[in-house]
């Protein structure tokens, strides 16, 4: 990550609530975010909002913009935490990566990590249905956020139920009800929008979870 900062063209201050880009804008940049948080979404047709990612240090976002024609961002960056980034020139990083073998490597292996994420999200939506998809969003929030303690893990980050629709890609009112039963069960608490997990292992079983590397299981 290191050697795409240094072919970083400058350094932009982000503010909650900015986009660094919108879906459809021209792209121009790729950036690396150096602080703060940036969540990664995509808008469909009659305005549902799907979260895709939540990205933090070192994270890379509009990268799908590279060698393409015509290149226009593809989803929607919205800061959700205040903080920095580093701006990359896209065709300045096409040319520097066909000349640096090394920083193109480092950048494949990147791409190759955020593809395997990508598919282990789409898998357990597709064949676990929408509580698949709340019991998987709830291991990788453990996994990016989770702080262990006597009680079980705490979810060191504020989410709302509307939140976890949007990376459910389904209804508010199906994740409260399914987060009700979960709380009825005592399989997680909910206090002040934080969430406590008590049984991780449950929710694990029921999406017949197979146990990956953090590194790719995770809410990034």
């Amino acid at each position: 990550m290191s050697e795409l900062i240094k072919v970083s063209d400058r350094i932009i201050k982000f503010k909650k609530g900015e986009f660094l880009f919108r879906e459809g804008q021209e792209a121009k940049e790729m950036f690396i975010i150096l602080s703060g948080k940036v969540q990664i979404s995509k808008m469909n047709a009659e305005g549902k909002e799907l979260y895709l990612r939540l990205c933090n240090e070192n994270d890379i976002v509009g990268e799908l913009t590279l060698f393409t024609v015509g290149p226009r961002y593809l989803f929607n960056a919205k800061v959700v935490e205040d903080g920095e980034a580093a701006a990359v020139n896209i065709e300045n990083l096409e040319h520097t990566l066909f000349n640096n073998s090394k920083l193109a490597y480092q950048f494949l292996k990147w791409m190759n990590d955020h593809i395997r994420k990508t598919i282990t999200k789409f898998r357990d939506l597709v064949l676990h249905g929408k509580k698949g998809a709340l019991y998987s969003t709830l291991i990788r929030l453990s996994n990016s956020y989770g702080i262990q303690k006597d009680d079980g893990i705490h979810i060191n980050v504020s989410i709302t139920n509307q939140d976890l629709a949007n990376y459910c890609g389904t209804a508010r009112e199906s994740v409260s009800r399914m987060l009700g039963e979960l709380r009825d069960e005592r399989i997680i608490s909910i206090n002040k929008k934080r969430i406590i997990i008590h049984d991780l292992d449950y929710l694990k079983q029921q999406i017949d979870c197979e146990n990956c590397p953090i590194e790719y299981c995770n809410i990034e």
